[in-house]
């Protein structure tokens, strides 16, 4: 399947309408986002009543030198200063509020909607990618919303008052203030498409980086046993030069916007020093309103650094902007229509009480199946299963036998066809409703960090503690569990590092029967596990999948003979079918598939013993 492509952000301009989405995600957080812009607004105002406070006071009391109202003006700038320390304590308040408040929305609401998302996500999306946008684009946002949108608020509010004010007090000075300011909008316009294409490029690379850890860490074992640490080492120092680079370019680009955008308005300000200067001294205007001309011309040109600092951050925030969006809007391959989601609940809350009971009739009518890719592994299928059969699926890698059982527990579905499930379209009944009667044992058992007791009531969170223990029982991991030192509250360890493979399929195995599933799916889950333990799960499997039905992809083909029926697979076809006798009897391609695999077995065997035998006499 195609992957996401990082790189079809990169040339895109700002989307406001993406900005707007966000915006809507902050919602539960709009009367804190209330709160910051009213302190800011607050601040703003304060900004420019304390100049003119200082002009009043220069005009009316330092050059006339007299007390006369001095205490009054004093008393007035104090207070401006204390209740501009409240806004900013309350500001500062809200900011964090509406940080931290977004971040954790937007990473539970993407880790939702990661939960509803099909298979062919994740066959096309690496997982350095998704882990990118659940962390860092997902903390990027809150910040920019937080603290660089708010500062555009309170940039806008200040300029407009200070024009204001400045225009009333002398129209041709606050002209010659304001005039610079089309100037740095300009700039700004050219700056942005090579500051936003870099950062999304720096985005873009860290994405890369951060699945390239995933992959070392979860491959360093094979990383060691192929002695590809070298070859690791250049692609990983490859892609953080690239990072570098762009990180290089983005911040050259930044360092030459700054001191041209300080320039102009240091132009600006010159120009008020120089003719306001001529004023003062042609007695047009007073020192003090010359004074908050310059005072106020100084904080004039803060804002406009401050949008063009906010405006860079936006820029950079862009790309994180689109990966969050992208990954909320992505509609998922498989959906439950508006009506049986109405009758049957959704993916996270079932209405049980209209959840029909589930057999395990399941058909295929002439179903076929394609990939994103356009690979067609299926075509005019059809196969007829009745409750409490146990099938095996053999053939070869890439034969469809995967295909099939993801296709009966509905992670994907038919591109043509239908598959009924106790003679019902199993689209007309919820996901939640079959996964919940589901049993899943995959060939490489996914345990987490935790317990062993936790791990097996993870197949039904309500179990108790001695419905936990029956089923280890009942899949013989009791033995084992017994014989550690905490016995079932042994930590496990990340993915269950701590245990065997086998120790790990027994403990996947006995959490699958906990939920008491009507269908049961064993894929490959001896392959990769010694024979005493494939002798267990094999005892395990006549006991508990008696009434069940149940689908077995098998490698080992020792593990299937009692099967009611095994299905010999080729691109996406049955060519051989019948029970273990009938098909050994056949001799066709199970029969050729078994033999030569008992055979291949028994050479092991053989060079085993021989080996041991050597060992012994030496």
């Amino acid at each position: 399947m195609p992957r996401i492509n990082e790189e079809e952000f990169v040339d895109k301009k700002v989307d406001f309408r993406m900005w707007g989405k966000i915006i809507r995600y902050a919602k539960p957080f709009y009367k804190y986002i209330f709160c910051v812009f009213f302190f800011m607004s607050a601040s703003s105002l304060c900004d420019v009543l304390n100049p003119l406070i200082m002009s009043h006071l220069i005009d009316h009391n330092l050059i006339p030198q007299t007390w006369d109202g001095a205490p009054l003006y004093m008393a007035l700038y104090v207070a401006v200063v204390f209740f501009q320390i409240v806004t900013t304590y309350g500001f500062i308040r809200s900011a964090n509020a509406v940080e931290l408040g977004l971040t954790t929305r937007l990473r539970r609401l993407a880790f939702d909607k990661l939960q509803t998302l099909s298979f062919s996500y994740y066959d096309k999306t690496p997982v350095g990618y998704i882990m990118s946008r659940l962390t860092s684009d997902a903390q990027r946002l809150s910040d920019t919303i937080a603290w660089s949108c708010v500062d555009i608020f309170w940039s806008v509010v200040f300029m407009i008052t200070a024009a204001v004010i400045m225009l009333f007090t002398n129209w041709k000075l606050a002209l010659m203030l304001i005039a610079t300011t089309p100037f740095i909008a300009v700039i700004s316009y050219f700056f942005q498409k090579v500051i936003l294409k870099n950062y999304r490029l720096v985005r873009s690379a860290n994405s890369k980086i951060t699945g390239a850890f995933n992959e070392g860490i979860m491959g360093a074992k094979t990383t060691k046993t192929l002695v590809q640490e070298e070859a690791n080492n250049k692609e990983f120092y490859g892609l953080t030069e690239n990072m570098q680079t762009y990180s290089v370019k983005a911040a050259v680009f930044s360092a030459i916007y700054w001191p041209i955008i300080m320039t102009i308005g240091s132009i600006g300000t010159g120009l008020i020093l120089w003719q306001g200067g001529a004023n003062v001294l042609a007695g047009v205007i007073t020192l003090g309103e010359f004074s908050f001309f310059m005072t106020l011309g100084g904080y004039f040109f803060e804002p406009i650094n401050n949008l063009a600092r906010i405006f860079a951050e936006v820029q950079s925030a862009q790309a994180a902007v689109e990966r969050v969006i992208t990954l909320m809007d992505t509609p998922s391959d498989i959906q439950d229509t508006p009506e049986v989601v109405e009758k049957f609940g959704d993916e996270f809350v079932g209405k049980t009480e209209n959840w029909p009971a589930l057999r395990g009739d399941v058909e295929f009518k002439n179903v076929t199946f394609k990939y994103k890719d356009g690979q067609t592994v299926l075509r005019n299928f059809s196969l007829k299963i009745k409750q409490g059969e146990r099938i095996a699926l053999v053939g070869e890698t890439g034969s469809g036998k995967s295909t099939i059982v993801n296709l009966i527990c509905r992670f994907y579905e038919p591109t043509e066809g239908v598959i009924e499930i106790d003679g019902v379209d199993y689209r007309e009944r919820s996901q939640l409703w079959l996964h919940s009667n589901l049993g899943y044992v995959l060939q490489s058992p996914q345990l987490f960090s935790g317990t062993i007791r936790g791990n097996i009531r993870y197949g039904r969170l309500d179990a108790t503690d001695e419905e936990v223990e029956e089923v280890a029982k009942m899949v013989d991991a009791a033995s084992f569990i017994n014989r550690l030192e905490k016995g079932y509250e042994t930590e496990v360890g990340e993915g269950g590092g701590r245990l065997s493979t086998g120790e790990k399929q027994l403990i996947s195995f006995a959490r699958a029967i906990l939920a008491n599933p009507a269908i049961f799916v064993l894929d490959e889950a001896t392959s990769s596990i010694d024979t005493e333990t494939e002798a267990m799960i094999q005892r395990a499997i006549e006991r508990v999948l008696d009434g069940r039905t149940s689908f077995i992809i098998a490698h080992r083909l020792s593990t299937i003979r009692s099967c009611d029926r095994i299905l010999v697979i080729d691109k996406g076809e049955v060519v051989e079918a019948g029970n273990h006798r009938q098909l050994m009897a056949l001799g066709g391609r199970y029969y050729n598939l078994y033999t030569t695999q008992f055979k291949n077995e028994r050479e092991a065997e053989s060079l085993s013993l021989l080996g041991v035998k050597r060992e012994a006499e030496e």
